[in-house]
C-alpha cells in the first residue's frame, strides 16, 4: 500500500505549467529518490506535498487520507517531516540544544529528552560536538544535524531537499549510510537529489522530473540506461 499519492497534480504560476498532471505513488519504507535537471519542478512539487503552496488541481493523499487543502502543520501532524537544503538549525544553541528543541514536541519529561538526544548524538556522528554551538559547525554537521532535527518527530515520511548539498564526498557517503539505517527502522524517505553516488547508494526507486512531468521513473539501474534519461539529464558522457 502507498503511503503517499499524488493525481493528476497540476501547478500553474500565470501562464507557466510548472506541475503537469503528476500521477506519483511512494510505497511505505521505500526509498525514493526524485532526480532531474534544474527547472524540472522538483522543488515545486515538494511544496506541494508539503503544503507550502496550493495545487491548481489534482489530489494529494497521505496514509490514506486526502490532505490536499490541508495546512503545513497539520501535515506535519500527520507524520510528514522535512529537511531543506539551507540548514535550518538554531545558529546560537548548542547540538545538543537544538536536538532538545525538536525532541520537546515528543516528549514531556526532561529524563526523556536527554536519552533521546543521547541516541540521536553518535547516530549523526555528532557526539564530541555536544556543547558546540551549532554555527560553529561545517556545513556538512550542520546538515546532519537538521536531519537529527526531522527525525526527532519519528516521521512516517522524511523528505530531504539536496541532503548533500556542499557536502564532502565522505560526508555525503555517511549521510548515505545515515539513511539506510533509518529505512531499516522503518522510515520511509522521499529525497530531491543531483548527485547520482548518493542516488545509487540509497534508493530504491527513482523518479525522473522533466519541465514538471514525470519523465521516467523505475530502478536506478533503469534510469541510468534509459537512452531519454541520459539525453536529458545525465548526460553523454554517462552512456
Amino acid at each position: 500500500m502507498s503511503l503517499l499519492e499524488t493525481t493528476k497534480l497540476n501547478k500553474w504560476f500565470g501562464g507557466l505549467h510548472v506541475t503537469g498532471n503528476v500521477d506519483f505513488a511512494l510505497k511505505r519504507g521505500e526509498v525514493h529518490c526524485l532526480v532531474g535537471p534544474n527547472g524540472a519542478g522538483k522543488s515545486t512539487f515538494f511544496k506541494l506535498i508539503l503544503g507550502e503552496i496550493a495545487p491548481s488541481s489534482g489530489n494529494i493523499i497521505f496514509d490514506g487520507v486526502d490532505i490536499t487543502k490541508e495546512p503545513s502543520y497539520r501535515r506535519i501532524r500527520r507524520g510528514i517531516s522535512v529537511k531543506f537544503q539551507v540548514p535550518g538549525v538554531f545558529p546560537d544553541m548548542s547540538v545538543a540544544q537544538n536536538l532538545t528543541v525538536a525532541l520537546q514536541q515528543r516528549f514531556v519529561h526532561r529524563n526523556e529528552v536527554e536519552k533521546q538526544v543521547n541516541q540521536l548524538l553518535p547516530f549523526l556522528h555528532l557526539a564530541e560536538d555536544a556543547e558546540q554551538l551549532a554555527k560553529n559547525l561545517s556545513h556538512g554537521q550542520k546538515q546532519w544535524l537538521e536531519i537529527g532535527m526531522a527525525v526527532s518527530l519519528q516521521p512516517k515520511l522524511l523528505m530531504l531537499d539536496e541532503p548533500t548539498a556542499g557536502m564532502t564526498p565522505d560526508e555525503t557517503f555517511q549521510t548515505g549510510q545515515m539513511i539506510l539505517n533509518l529505512n531499516k527502522q522503518g522510515m520511509t524517505v522521499l529525497a530531491v537529489e543531483h548527485d547520482m553516488a548518493f542516488v545509487r547508494q540509497i534508493a530504491e526507486q527513482v523518479t525522473v522530473l522533466n519541465y514538471g512531468e514525470i519523465f521516467a521513473s523505475g530502478s536506478i539501474a533503469d534510469i541510468e540506461n534509459d537512452e531519454r534519461v541520459i539525453e536529458i539529464y545525465l548526460g553523454k558522457s554517462n552512456v
